[in-house]
Protein backbone atom coordinates (compact mmCIF):
# COMPACT_ATOMS: atom_id res chain seq x y z
CA UNK A 1 0.00 0.00 0.00
CA UNK A 2 1.37 3.31 -0.92
CA UNK A 3 0.59 6.52 1.00
CA UNK A 4 1.10 9.70 -0.04
CA UNK A 5 1.86 12.49 3.22
CA UNK A 6 1.58 16.21 2.61
CA UNK A 7 1.90 18.97 4.18
CA UNK A 8 0.74 22.32 3.24
CA UNK A 9 1.85 25.86 4.29
CA UNK A 10 1.21 28.47 3.58
CA UNK A 11 3.49 29.39 0.71
CA UNK A 12 4.98 25.65 0.43
CA UNK A 13 4.09 21.85 0.27
CA UNK A 14 5.98 19.24 2.00
CA UNK A 15 5.33 15.80 1.05
CA UNK A 16 6.54 12.04 1.29
CA UNK A 17 5.20 8.87 -0.69
CA UNK A 18 5.57 5.91 1.89
CA UNK A 19 5.16 1.83 1.02
CA UNK A 20 3.55 2.11 4.43
CA UNK A 21 3.52 -1.50 5.40
CA UNK A 22 7.13 -1.79 5.22
CA UNK A 23 6.90 2.21 6.77
CA UNK A 24 9.97 3.10 3.96
CA UNK A 25 10.12 6.57 2.08
CA UNK A 26 9.73 5.71 -1.59
CA UNK A 27 10.56 9.68 -2.68
CA UNK A 28 9.76 13.27 -0.92
CA UNK A 29 10.67 16.90 -1.60
CA UNK A 30 9.38 20.40 -0.71
CA UNK A 31 7.52 22.65 -3.29
CA UNK A 32 8.41 26.40 -2.21
CA UNK A 33 7.17 29.67 -2.73
CA UNK A 34 4.01 28.85 -4.03
CA UNK A 35 1.81 32.42 -4.99
CA UNK A 36 4.16 34.09 -4.12
CA UNK A 37 4.61 37.18 -6.44
CA UNK A 38 7.85 38.42 -7.84
CA UNK A 39 9.68 34.84 -8.74
CA UNK A 40 9.88 31.65 -9.78
CA UNK A 41 8.78 28.41 -7.49
CA UNK A 42 11.26 25.93 -6.80
CA UNK A 43 10.40 22.17 -6.33
CA UNK A 44 13.45 19.57 -4.59
CA UNK A 45 12.29 16.03 -5.01
CA UNK A 46 14.91 12.86 -3.65
CA UNK A 47 14.44 9.61 -4.83
CA UNK A 48 16.31 7.38 -2.52
CA UNK A 49 18.42 5.37 -5.05
CA UNK A 50 18.18 8.55 -7.84
CA UNK A 51 19.41 11.43 -6.03
CA UNK A 52 18.03 14.65 -6.18
CA UNK A 53 16.16 16.76 -8.83
CA UNK A 54 15.35 20.12 -8.66
CA UNK A 55 13.39 22.98 -11.08
CA UNK A 56 11.99 26.07 -10.87
CA UNK A 57 8.55 27.13 -12.87
CA UNK A 58 5.78 29.71 -12.21
CA UNK A 59 3.54 27.45 -9.22
CA UNK A 60 0.75 30.05 -8.60
CA UNK A 61 -1.58 27.98 -6.34
CA UNK A 62 -1.16 24.33 -4.14
CA UNK A 63 -3.11 22.64 -7.05
CA UNK A 64 -0.18 23.36 -9.39
CA UNK A 65 2.29 22.66 -7.03
CA UNK A 66 0.61 18.97 -6.04
CA UNK A 67 0.44 18.50 -10.04
CA UNK A 68 4.19 19.16 -10.37
CA UNK A 69 4.83 15.86 -7.44
CA UNK A 70 2.51 13.76 -9.08
CA UNK A 71 4.26 14.21 -12.30
CA UNK A 72 7.35 13.61 -10.58
CA UNK A 73 6.45 10.43 -8.92
CA UNK A 74 5.34 9.30 -12.21
CA UNK A 75 8.32 10.52 -14.25
CA UNK A 76 9.97 8.00 -16.76
CA UNK A 77 13.64 8.90 -14.55
CA UNK A 78 12.41 10.48 -11.27
CA UNK A 79 9.16 8.93 -10.29
CA UNK A 80 9.05 5.73 -8.43
CA UNK A 81 5.34 4.75 -9.53
CA UNK A 82 3.97 3.39 -13.17
CA UNK A 83 0.65 4.85 -12.44
CA UNK A 84 -1.15 7.55 -9.82
CA UNK A 85 -3.60 4.51 -9.34
CA UNK A 86 -0.82 3.00 -7.22
CA UNK A 87 -1.23 5.91 -4.40
CA UNK A 88 -3.50 4.11 -1.79
CA UNK A 89 -4.72 7.35 0.18
CA UNK A 90 -3.31 11.01 1.15
CA UNK A 91 -2.81 12.04 4.90
CA UNK A 92 -2.45 15.50 5.33
CA UNK A 93 -1.15 17.26 8.30
CA UNK A 94 -3.90 19.86 10.28
CA UNK A 95 -2.85 22.34 11.86
CA UNK A 96 -5.95 22.79 14.05
CA UNK A 97 -8.79 20.27 14.97
CA UNK A 98 -10.30 22.35 17.71
CA UNK A 99 -12.64 20.62 19.53
CA UNK A 100 -14.64 18.96 16.72
CA UNK A 101 -11.41 16.37 15.91
CA UNK A 102 -9.77 14.41 18.75
CA UNK A 103 -8.94 11.68 16.99
CA UNK A 104 -7.57 11.77 12.60
CA UNK A 105 -10.57 10.92 10.42
CA UNK A 106 -10.95 10.21 6.80
CA UNK A 107 -12.32 13.19 5.18
CA UNK A 108 -15.71 13.87 4.57
CA UNK A 109 -17.39 17.19 2.71
CA UNK A 110 -18.62 17.90 6.39
CA UNK A 111 -15.13 17.18 7.75
CA UNK A 112 -14.00 19.88 5.65
CA UNK A 113 -16.71 22.55 6.57
CA UNK A 114 -15.94 21.84 10.67
CA UNK A 115 -12.19 22.81 9.05
CA UNK A 116 -13.47 25.80 7.53
CA UNK A 117 -15.22 27.11 11.13
CA UNK A 118 -11.56 26.48 12.70
CA UNK A 119 -9.85 28.75 9.90
CA UNK A 120 -10.39 31.53 12.84
CA UNK A 121 -8.13 29.47 15.21
CA UNK A 122 -5.05 29.24 13.13
CA UNK A 123 -5.47 31.79 9.87
CA UNK A 124 -1.56 30.89 9.03
CA UNK A 125 -2.25 27.25 8.60
CA UNK A 126 -5.74 26.15 7.69
CA UNK A 127 -6.40 27.58 4.80
CA UNK A 128 -3.45 26.25 3.16
CA UNK A 129 -4.24 22.84 5.10
CA UNK A 130 -7.77 22.76 3.13
CA UNK A 131 -6.55 23.83 -0.16
CA UNK A 132 -4.19 20.77 -0.01
CA UNK A 133 -7.44 18.53 0.64
CA UNK A 134 -9.47 20.72 -2.28
CA UNK A 135 -6.50 20.08 -4.80
CA UNK A 136 -5.73 15.96 -3.73
CA UNK A 137 -10.06 15.78 -4.49
CA UNK A 138 -9.78 17.34 -7.85
CA UNK A 139 -6.20 15.84 -9.06
CA UNK A 140 -6.73 12.58 -7.75
CA UNK A 141 -10.84 11.66 -7.39
CA UNK A 142 -12.03 8.82 -5.34
CA UNK A 143 -8.38 8.30 -3.82
CA UNK A 144 -9.66 8.57 0.39
CA UNK A 145 -7.90 10.86 2.47
CA UNK A 146 -6.99 11.17 5.69
CA UNK A 147 -6.58 14.37 8.13
CA UNK A 148 -4.09 14.22 11.18
CA UNK A 149 -4.43 17.25 13.21
CA UNK A 150 -1.59 18.73 15.54
CA UNK A 151 -4.32 19.04 18.14
CA UNK A 152 -5.68 16.06 18.25
CA UNK A 153 -3.52 14.19 21.11
CA UNK A 154 -3.57 16.91 23.57
CA UNK A 155 -7.72 16.85 23.77
CA UNK A 156 -7.08 14.17 26.77
CA UNK A 157 -6.40 17.55 28.73
CA UNK A 158 -8.77 18.05 31.23
CA UNK A 159 -10.23 20.88 31.94
CA UNK A 160 -7.70 22.60 34.81
CA UNK A 161 -5.38 22.53 32.61
CA UNK A 162 -6.75 23.97 29.12
CA UNK A 163 -9.44 26.91 30.42
CA UNK A 164 -8.28 30.19 30.67
CA UNK A 165 -9.74 32.37 33.07
CA UNK A 166 -11.75 34.71 31.06
CA UNK A 167 -15.35 34.81 30.91
CA UNK A 168 -17.08 31.74 30.04
CA UNK A 169 -18.64 32.80 27.40
CA UNK A 170 -15.64 33.54 25.50
CA UNK A 171 -14.85 29.41 25.45
CA UNK A 172 -18.42 28.40 25.24
CA UNK A 173 -18.99 30.58 22.45
CA UNK A 174 -15.56 31.22 20.54
CA UNK A 175 -14.02 27.97 21.51
CA UNK A 176 -11.06 30.16 23.72
CA UNK A 177 -8.87 27.38 25.36
CA UNK A 178 -5.43 26.17 24.92
CA UNK A 179 -5.20 23.08 22.81
CA UNK A 180 -1.47 22.33 22.18
CA UNK A 181 0.16 21.49 18.58
CA UNK A 182 2.97 19.59 17.76
CA UNK A 183 0.38 16.53 18.98
CA UNK A 184 2.04 13.76 16.32
CA UNK A 185 5.55 14.45 17.29
CA UNK A 186 4.74 13.93 21.09
CA UNK A 187 2.65 11.05 20.33
CA UNK A 188 4.87 9.44 18.02
CA UNK A 189 7.86 9.91 19.89
CA UNK A 190 6.16 8.84 23.69
CA UNK A 191 5.39 5.84 21.69
CA UNK A 192 8.71 5.27 20.42
CA UNK A 193 10.71 5.86 23.74
CA UNK A 194 8.30 3.19 25.61
CA UNK A 195 8.75 0.87 22.80
CA UNK A 196 12.87 1.49 23.26
CA UNK A 197 12.46 0.66 27.10
CA UNK A 198 10.60 -2.10 26.56
CA UNK A 199 8.13 -0.73 29.08
CA UNK A 200 4.27 -0.57 28.78
CA UNK A 201 3.19 3.38 27.67
CA UNK A 202 0.49 3.20 30.04
CA UNK A 203 2.66 2.41 32.99
CA UNK A 204 5.19 5.69 32.36
CA UNK A 205 4.93 9.15 33.33
CA UNK A 206 6.45 11.15 30.66
CA UNK A 207 7.53 14.68 29.52
CA UNK A 208 8.23 14.99 25.57
CA UNK A 209 10.24 17.73 25.34
CA UNK A 210 9.99 19.16 21.34
CA UNK A 211 12.47 21.53 20.62
CA UNK A 212 12.92 23.50 17.56
CA UNK A 213 12.42 26.60 16.14
CA UNK A 214 8.80 26.01 17.58
CA UNK A 215 9.08 24.71 20.47
CA UNK A 216 6.38 22.67 22.98
CA UNK A 217 6.66 20.74 25.69
CA UNK A 218 4.01 18.08 26.94
CA UNK A 219 3.24 16.30 30.02
CA UNK A 220 2.20 12.70 29.20
CA UNK A 221 0.54 9.97 31.49
CA UNK A 222 -0.21 6.41 30.59
CA UNK A 223 0.10 7.64 27.08
CA UNK A 224 -2.61 10.47 27.72
CA UNK A 225 -1.53 14.10 27.38
CA UNK A 226 -2.63 16.32 30.67
CA UNK A 227 -0.84 18.93 29.77
CA UNK A 228 1.23 21.10 27.45
CA UNK A 229 3.06 24.72 26.55
CA UNK A 230 1.66 25.78 23.36
CA UNK A 231 -1.96 27.53 23.79
CA UNK A 232 -4.82 28.47 21.62
CA UNK A 233 -2.32 29.01 18.80
CA UNK A 234 1.44 27.90 18.63
CA UNK A 235 2.46 31.44 20.52
CA UNK A 236 2.14 30.48 23.96
CA UNK A 237 4.75 28.76 25.68
CA UNK A 238 8.91 28.24 25.14
CA UNK A 239 10.44 30.65 23.45
CA UNK A 240 11.42 30.27 19.91
CA UNK A 241 13.02 31.05 16.62
CA UNK A 242 10.26 34.36 16.20
CA UNK A 243 7.48 33.38 18.44
CA UNK A 244 8.14 35.12 22.06
CA UNK A 245 6.11 32.79 24.03
CA UNK A 246 4.64 33.19 27.38
CA UNK A 247 4.28 36.91 28.18
CA UNK A 248 1.79 39.01 30.04
CA UNK A 249 -0.95 39.69 28.45
CA UNK A 250 -1.45 43.45 29.35
CA UNK A 251 2.36 44.02 26.75
CA UNK A 252 0.23 43.53 23.91
CA UNK A 253 -2.16 46.67 24.07
CA UNK A 254 0.58 48.41 26.03
CA UNK A 255 3.06 47.92 22.35
CA UNK A 256 0.11 48.61 20.01
CA UNK A 257 -0.34 51.74 22.16
CA UNK A 258 3.32 52.97 21.71
CA UNK A 259 4.43 51.41 18.07
CA UNK A 260 0.72 52.30 16.90
CA UNK A 261 0.00 48.31 15.76
CA UNK A 262 -2.83 47.26 14.36
CA UNK A 263 -4.04 43.72 16.13
CA UNK A 264 -2.74 42.44 13.23
CA UNK A 265 0.55 43.94 13.67
CA UNK A 266 0.71 43.19 16.99
CA UNK A 267 0.28 39.58 16.30
CA UNK A 268 2.94 39.61 13.06
CA UNK A 269 5.14 41.09 15.69
CA UNK A 270 5.13 38.20 18.41
CA UNK A 271 5.27 35.66 15.95
CA UNK A 272 7.23 36.38 13.40
CA UNK A 273 9.77 39.07 15.21
CA UNK A 274 9.89 38.02 18.86
CA UNK A 275 11.71 35.45 20.19
CA UNK A 276 15.71 34.41 19.46
CA UNK A 277 15.33 37.08 15.96
CA UNK A 278 13.83 39.48 18.46
CA UNK A 279 16.14 39.62 21.01
CA UNK A 280 19.37 38.43 18.94
CA UNK A 281 18.92 39.27 15.41
CA UNK A 282 19.09 35.32 14.56
CA UNK A 283 16.39 32.72 13.85
CA UNK A 284 18.35 30.13 14.25
CA UNK A 285 19.95 28.31 17.46
CA UNK A 286 23.11 27.37 15.43
CA UNK A 287 23.79 30.87 14.99
CA UNK A 288 22.52 31.50 18.50
CA UNK A 289 25.32 29.51 19.53
CA UNK A 290 27.73 30.49 17.58
CA UNK A 291 27.15 34.21 18.40
CA UNK A 292 27.27 33.64 22.36
CA UNK A 293 30.44 31.46 22.40
CA UNK A 294 32.27 35.13 20.44
CA UNK A 295 30.95 36.87 23.20
CA UNK A 296 27.29 38.23 21.64
CA UNK A 297 25.74 39.04 25.45
CA UNK A 298 22.20 39.40 23.86
CA UNK A 299 22.50 35.80 22.35
CA UNK A 300 23.66 34.34 25.62
CA UNK A 301 20.87 36.24 26.88
CA UNK A 302 18.39 34.46 24.81
CA UNK A 303 20.26 31.07 25.24
CA UNK A 304 20.18 31.52 29.30
CA UNK A 305 16.16 32.45 28.65
CA UNK A 306 15.21 28.99 26.70
CA UNK A 307 17.22 26.68 29.03
CA UNK A 308 15.52 28.63 32.36
CA UNK A 309 11.83 28.28 30.27
CA UNK A 310 12.58 24.80 29.79
CA UNK A 311 13.77 24.00 32.87
CA UNK A 312 10.67 25.75 34.23
CA UNK A 313 8.16 23.66 32.57
CA UNK A 314 9.90 20.38 33.32
CA UNK A 315 9.35 21.34 36.65
CA UNK A 316 5.79 22.11 36.43
CA UNK A 317 5.06 19.08 34.85
CA UNK A 318 6.98 16.96 37.58
CA UNK A 319 4.17 18.44 39.65
CA UNK A 320 1.36 18.27 37.37
CA UNK A 321 2.65 14.07 37.02
CA UNK A 322 3.58 13.62 40.13
CA UNK A 323 6.60 12.29 39.50
CA UNK A 324 8.01 11.18 36.37
CA UNK A 325 10.20 8.13 34.84
CA UNK A 326 10.91 9.63 31.13
CA UNK A 327 12.10 12.60 29.70
CA UNK A 328 12.55 12.75 26.12
CA UNK A 329 14.01 15.13 23.74
CA UNK A 330 13.24 15.59 20.41
CA UNK A 331 13.16 17.99 17.14
CA UNK A 332 15.93 19.48 15.32
CA UNK A 333 17.51 21.50 18.31
CA UNK A 334 16.33 18.21 21.07
CA UNK A 335 17.63 15.72 18.10
CA UNK A 336 21.32 17.29 17.22
CA UNK A 337 22.34 19.83 19.93
CA UNK A 338 23.81 18.31 22.72
CA UNK A 339 25.01 21.92 24.53
CA UNK A 340 21.31 22.52 25.31
CA UNK A 341 20.50 18.82 26.09
CA UNK A 342 23.12 19.31 28.60
CA UNK A 343 22.60 22.47 30.04
CA UNK A 344 18.20 21.85 30.26
CA UNK A 345 19.17 18.99 32.12
CA UNK A 346 22.24 20.82 34.56
CA UNK A 347 19.12 22.98 36.28
CA UNK A 348 17.35 19.76 36.98
CA UNK A 349 20.08 17.30 38.87
CA UNK A 350 18.31 18.80 42.55
CA UNK A 351 15.78 16.19 40.95
CA UNK A 352 17.76 13.07 40.63
CA UNK A 353 18.09 13.30 36.91
CA UNK A 354 21.58 12.92 36.10
CA UNK A 355 22.74 12.87 32.60
CA UNK A 356 25.60 10.90 30.86
CA UNK A 357 27.51 14.06 29.75
CA UNK A 358 30.55 12.37 27.96
CA UNK A 359 27.96 10.16 25.95
CA UNK A 360 25.30 12.91 25.56
CA UNK A 361 28.23 15.16 23.42
CA UNK A 362 29.19 12.41 20.87
CA UNK A 363 24.92 11.54 20.13
CA UNK A 364 22.88 13.74 17.12
CA UNK A 365 19.73 12.25 15.49
CA UNK A 366 19.56 8.52 16.97
CA UNK A 367 17.44 6.97 19.41
CA UNK A 368 19.86 6.64 22.37
CA UNK A 369 20.02 6.57 26.51
CA UNK A 370 21.07 9.61 27.86
CA UNK A 371 21.11 9.30 31.38
CA UNK A 372 23.21 7.38 33.98
CA UNK A 373 22.07 4.17 35.39
CA UNK A 374 21.43 5.43 38.73
CA UNK A 375 19.76 8.88 37.20
CA UNK A 376 16.42 9.15 38.95
CA UNK A 377 14.60 9.56 35.41
CA UNK A 378 15.09 8.17 32.22
CA UNK A 379 16.46 10.53 29.37
CA UNK A 380 16.28 9.96 25.94
CA UNK A 381 16.82 11.12 22.48
CA UNK A 382 14.03 10.34 20.17
CA UNK A 383 14.24 11.57 16.68
CA UNK A 384 10.89 12.53 15.63
CA UNK A 385 8.71 10.78 12.72
CA UNK A 386 5.86 13.29 12.40
CA UNK A 387 4.82 12.35 8.81
CA UNK A 388 5.41 8.38 9.86
CA UNK A 389 2.91 8.93 11.87
CA UNK A 390 0.24 10.13 9.05
CA UNK A 391 1.11 7.63 6.40
CA UNK A 392 0.19 4.96 9.61
CA UNK A 393 -3.41 6.62 10.36
CA UNK A 394 -3.99 7.27 6.89
CA UNK A 395 -3.01 3.39 6.46
CA UNK A 396 -5.46 2.14 9.33
CA UNK A 397 -8.59 3.90 8.39
CA UNK A 398 -8.89 3.78 4.63
CA UNK A 399 -8.68 -0.45 5.39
Amino acid sequence: MNILVLNSGSSSLKYKLFSAEKEVVLAYGLVERIGMPGGLGRITHQVQQNGKYQAEDEIPNHQKALQMVLNLLTDAQWGVLRDLKEIDGIGHRVLHGGEYFKTSVRVTPEDIAKMEELIELGPLHMPANIMGIKACAELMPGVPQVAVFDTAFHQTMPKKAFLYAIPYELYEKHRVRRYGFHGTSHRYVSQQAAKFLGRPLADLKMITAHLGNGSSLAAIDGGKVIDTSMGLTPLEGMVMGTRSGDLDPAIVPFIGSKLNLTPEQADELLNKKSGFLGMTGYSDMRDIQRERKAGNSRAQEAYDLFIYRVAKYIGAYLVALKGLDVLVFTAGIGENDWETRADICRELEFYGIKMDYAKNQNLRGEEAVLSLPDSKVAILLIPTNEELVIARDTMALIR
